[in-house]
């Protein structure tokens, strides 16, 4: 019975280490309809103005692999790709190149030994269409964020200070509906600061949205166990 008790304790310490991304604070104005117009065209029931979540940097388990969708709204020719945050001038991994079709997507896989990132794109019939492996760095999975650069050669990134006037750019939101698991990230590239962040859209089908903790407290657990 106590062993049993134990574990109980120990799952419940485990749920309330796996807590995920806060909400943003404070949450970034956005201006206009387009977000929300985009996003409910995709089925989705988000609140652009408050359920942006505080992703700056994102960290996941090594051997983590994940799919990447992009939507050019107004950015034509935008590419979308990943960097390691903690490097003071990290090298770009390019995820969506701008010139792919719509429908097309990537997976993206960090792997160890040697620690690198591998991208594959595939065309909107899910057709194999090449792979590109990142060593340089090297990527890190635990410590990461996302990037998005115009055809001009402009970069802006999940990081805040990473972007002139240290100003939000890229927004996160927790997927819902069949996008439940995934998240968003809409990006702004006009002049700033502010803006509609509808010029650029990543989905990414990694769950970072806050999680739910069960919590009780002593009582509870004994009487559970009577």
């Amino acid at each position: 019975m106590l062993r049993r008790l134990l574990l109980t304790l120990s799952l419940l310490a485990v749920t309330a280490a796996s807590v995920l991304a806060a909400a943003r604070v404070p949450q970034i104005p956005v201006s206009g309809t387009a977000l929300s117009n985009f996003f409910a065209a995709q089925g989705q029931t988000i609140d652009v103005n408050t359920q942006q979540l505080d992703l700056q940097t994102l960290s996941v388990p090594a051997t983590t692999s994940f799919e990447v969708r992009v939507f050019d709204l107004a950015a034509a020719g935008t590419t979308f790709g990943a960097y390691s945050t903690a490097l003071a001038s990290p090298p770009l991994y390019q995820f969506a190149p701008g010139s792919t079709a719509s429908g097309w997507f990537e997976t993206a896989a960090f792997r160890t030994g040697p620690t690198r990132i591998v991208v594959n794109l595939f065309d909107s019939g899910s057709n194999f269409q090449g792979s590109t492996t990142y060593l340089s760095g090297p990527p890190d999975p635990s410590a990461f964020g996302f990037y998005d650069q115009v055809s001009g050669g402009q970069s802006f990134f999940t990081q805040d200070a990473r972007n002139a006037g240290s100003t939000a750019r890229i927004l996160a939101y927790n997927g819902t509906g069949s996008r439940f698991g995934w998240t968003w990230f809409a990006c702004e590239t006009g002049a700033g600061p502010g803006g509609d962040f509808a010029d650029f859209v990543a989905l990414v089908n990694l769950s970072l949205a806050p999680t739910e903790v069960q919590r009780t407290d002593w009582g509870t657990l004994k009487a559970r166990f009577r």
